[in-house]
């Protein structure tokens, strides 16, 4: 860049700064802008024409007053006219103005194509690089049209100098990205490519954003990189610091453009030549190798410079996953940054830990690392950095250690960040039902989690442990004795109210042998509930005391006496007040064996994939849950389903039951009972062949 001559000092600019700075209110710096705004309006209308030096002082002055915050409505012409300046500082100051005051849809743009035009064909490399450096600022669609065939050009030219080269690749960059239609490489692919070969660092280092950007798009176009960055990354990994001086940052040679390349090939599978990738692998051992040794300088941008291509050489041996010996390299050498002082390390090291898990060959090598996360998971400050340690332990899980992981992140919920409850509640439930062997174990983990953070367990996960009970004849007693221990503590959540009448509806009557759990017991602890709950969770108990009549004969005045309350059939909620009076109706007009065929237990649910998972995925964002993740949740909710116990009952799947209003292979399971529904349609008509031996006082249709 040229020097800068003491002439263009620009000192009525100096003053007026200082002018500027110097005022005591907003008032007084408004008055003295108002008054320069003027000034400069008054000197470009004059008649007599402004030489190159005041312009320049002008436009600078205007460009001042803008990132004071203050419009600037005219001057553009005056910078225009800057451009065409043989000067380096007035035509630097044009090109400052334009890139930061006009917009891409100016009408002054065609005049300023023409002279980024004349200056491109200069051959002059600092107003070459002028006017690249404007195409990038500005990066309209226009300038893409005007010169997205020209700079390729100027990038592969023999004559071109390295500066211009490393301006006209990031300038081709930020096009591509602004107009990807109308940056076609085509007939400079190649010649592209080999940048990679050029003898400058700086050329390459620019190239290869460029290239990277490009192989995302169209990986086959530019496949021929791969062999190339190799051959580049060897030269860099195997040379001494002393080798390549210019580039050497703190001790470590060309840390930039090595993580760059590194970020290439991971747009890519592994090499298929065989020396090629023994180059790699190579490579990659001793980069490892080297983040063993002790650190030549204790400054802390030499550990950061030779970390960052560490942690791009892990990402590129996980991306490849085929090479068990450097995965598991990888995961002790992350292992070894999980105690260390510096936080983004921790950070780092989780994080690259999470993607190991999933890989067969360092999944047991992560998960010898287990006490170390739970300790983080207890003992980190950082909020981000316990997230990643709870996405450890969740990609870390299998049936070896589910008890363990699931105990340690339920006891951690009592005391989670609020930000992360409700997805360590997603991923608590999940792994509980994942890996459940013991049904029993998975009821007492999903009310646990429900006592412990009720407040964050969505409707998914309550809808699922209800769904798994129905499904499992093994499982039925135990919960229904577990949920009615629940609900005798003094403060309950409303979702374990939801979970205890659904499944005391269903099966209360298989603990009702026992005194402590008799049928007026069990209904008084659920009506003693009733006046703290929502309008939703109070239908889902009247449809619960309704099924009650059916299981408990005895029960029936004492439930009909709750119906028959003005609370409940003159309630101001409509929803409430209709379900009280149709289900006392039912349960003075029908005989038992109407009852009993109307309020029969629910049928088997059909086996379907946990719509916990997917609640995770959305919640996570794409790419969160992996599609093996989602088939293997899908293959564990259909054991969990029960399909071989009870599935094949099908002279019970065409009953009607009062909590299945709606076809199971019509709906999610989310919307299969009538308890689930704030507001169900009123049930449809019973089923002839009962209805014509029953004497229904006319009634063929008992609810609309």
């Amino acid at each position: 860049m040229p020097a800068v001559s003491k002439g263009d000092g620009m000192r009525g600019l100096a003053v007026f700064i200082s002018d500027i700075r110097n005022c005591k209110s907003k008032e007084a710096e408004i008055k003295r802008i108002n008054k320069e705004l003027a000034n400069i309006r008054s000197k470009f209308k004059g008649d007599k024409a402004l030489d190159g030096y005041s312009k320049k002082k002008y436009v600078c002055k205007l460009l001042f007053i803008f990132l004071l915050g203050h419009d600037i409505d005219f001057g553009h012409m005056e910078a225009v006219n800057l451009l065409s300046s043989n000067k380096y500082t007035e035509k630097q100051i044009g090109y400052l103005f334009i890139s930061v005051l006009v917009n891409s849809n100016s009408e002054l743009i065609r005049l300023i194509n023409n002279a980024i035009k004349n200056d491109l064909s200069s051959r002059n490399p600092t107003f070459m690089c002028l006017a690249l450096h404007c195409i990038a600022n500005v990066g309209s669609r226009e300038m893409a049209e005007a010169f997205a065939g020209e700079i390729p050009r100027i990038l592969v030219a023999g004559d071109t100098m390295d500066s211009v080269k490393q301006s006209a690749a990031l300038c081709l960059l930020r096009l591509y990205k602004t107009s990807p239609d109308l940056v076609l490489m085509g007939e400079w692919t190649s010649r592209v490519v080999h940048l990679l070969n050029d003898q400058h660092m700086g050329v390459v280092t620019a190239a290869i954003s460029l290239i990277t950007c490009l192989s995302q798009k169209n990986p086959d176009e530019f496949k021929t990189c791969v062999s190339l960055a190799v051959s580049r990354l060897s030269r860099i990994v195997s040379s001494a610091s002393t080798d390549l001086q210019d580039y050497t940052y703190y001790f470590v040679p060309a840390p930039w453009l090595s993580c760059k390349l590194l970020r290439l090939l991971q747009c890519y599978p592994p090499p298929e030549d065989g020396a090629v990738k023994g180059r790699l692998v190579e490579c990659l051992e001793t980069i490892l190798n080297k983040a063993q040794e002790p650190p030549k300088s204790k400054k802390v941008q030499h550990s950061n410079a030779k970390n960052a291509i560490l942690f791009e050489a892990i990402s590129l041996i996980i991306h490849y996953d085929s090479e068990p010996n450097l995965l598991v390299r990888a995961c002790n050498q992350l292992g070894q940054f999980l105690q260390h002082r510096e936080t983004n390390l921790r950070y780092l090291a989780l994080e690259s830990m999470c993607t190991l898990a999933s890989s067969e060959f360092s999944h047991e090598a992560v998960k010898t690392h287990i006490e170390t996360v739970i300790n983080a998971l207890k003992t980190e400050r950082d909020v981000s950095v316990r997230q990643r340690a709870a996405d450890l332990l969740y990609a870390m899980c299998d049936r070896s250690n589910a008890k363990q992981i699931v105990a340690e992140m339920l006891s951690y919920l009592e005391t989670a960040d609020y930000s992360i409850r409700e997805e360590m509640v997603l991923k608590v439930a999940i792994l509980a039902e994942k890996y459940a062997v013991d049904y029993s174990w998975y009821v007492d983990t999903i009310l646990n989690l429900i006592r412990i953070a009720g407040d964050y367990v969505s409707e998914e996960v309550w809808y699922r442990v209800i769904q798994i009970v129905i499904n499992r004849d093994d499982v039925q007693g135990y919960a229904a004795k577990t949920v009615f221990e629940a609900l005798q503590a003094p403060a309950c959540h409303e979702n374990m109210v939801k979970v205890g009448g659904y499944i005391l509806g269903e099966f209360g009557n298989l603990i009702a042998g026992d005194p402590r759990s008799s049928p007026l017991v069990q209904f008084n602890l659920l009506h003693s509930k009733f006046h703290l709950c929502s309008v939703p969770t109070r239908a889902l108990l009247l449809s619960a005391y309704i099924k009650f009549i059916n299981l408990f004969p005895e029960t029936k005045s004492t439930i009909q006496e709750v119906l028959r309350s003005d609370s409940q059939i003159r309630n101001s909620d409509v929803e409430l007040q209709q379900r009280a009076v149709e289900y006392l109706k039912l349960s003075s007009i029908a005989s038992t064996d109407v009852l009993a065929t109307v309020l029969e237990e629910m049928p088997p649910f059909p086996e379907r994939e946990s719509s916990i998972l997917a609640k995770l995925k959305k919640k996570k964002g794409p790419g969160a849950v992996s599609v093996n993740e989602l088939e293997e949740g899908k293959r564990e909710g259909g054991e969990l389903n029960g399909g071989g116990e009870r599935g094949g009952d099908s002279s019970r799947s065409g009953a009607l039951s009062l909590l299945s209003l709606l076809s199971p292979s019509q709906h999610p399971p989310s919307s299969q009972c009538l308890m689930l529904h704030s507001r169900a349609p009123r049930m449809v008509a019973l089923r002839r062949s009962h209805c014509s031996s029953v004497d229904l006082h006319g009634f063929t249709c008992l609810f609309e």
